[in-house]
């Protein structure tokens, strides 16, 4: 378990999780993990998440969403800004991921959200991950 990133820890699971075909993915949870789930939930590409447990030792519990043919929903979940070299991008200069078929996360001073929601705000921030 990465204690370091806990961001890159989360996507890895929700990633792991995808490709082994796993109803449910488990984790410790945070506020930022769980603003992140309802983004990813918001966007369609998990079906549901919860919270549970008491105090400092909640748990995040993330179900994952399919196609019709068993194929995950998520294809690709890549962490950009890392701990070690932060990547921020302005309002005009947000990347589009596949041309606007991915989703870009971005923690802003207005809190977490995506990056065409950042865009219609006019709002930079710090670039997550990446989705498709």
């Amino acid at each position: 378990m990465s204690l370091c990133d806990p961001i890159a820890d989360m996507l890895t699971r929700v990633r792991n999780g995808a490709t082994a075909g796993l109803e449910n993915v488990a984790m410790p949870s945070s506020v930022m993990k769980v603003e992140l789930a309802r983004l990813l939930k918001q966007e369609g590409y998990i079906k549901d998440y919860k919270v549970a447990g008491e105090g400092a030792h909640k748990e995040l519990t993330i179900a994952l969403r399919y196609s019709g043919a068993g194929k995950s929903v998520i294809t690709g979940i890549k962490r950009v800004s890392k701990p070690g070299l932060r990547r921020y991008a302005g309002a005009t200069d947000i990347p589009r991921v596949l041309g606007g078929m991915g989703t870009v996360l971005l923690t802003t001073s207005k809190g977490l959200m995506t990056g065409r929601e950042a865009r219609k705000q006019k709002v930079g921030g710090e670039v997550l991950a990446y989705v498709w």
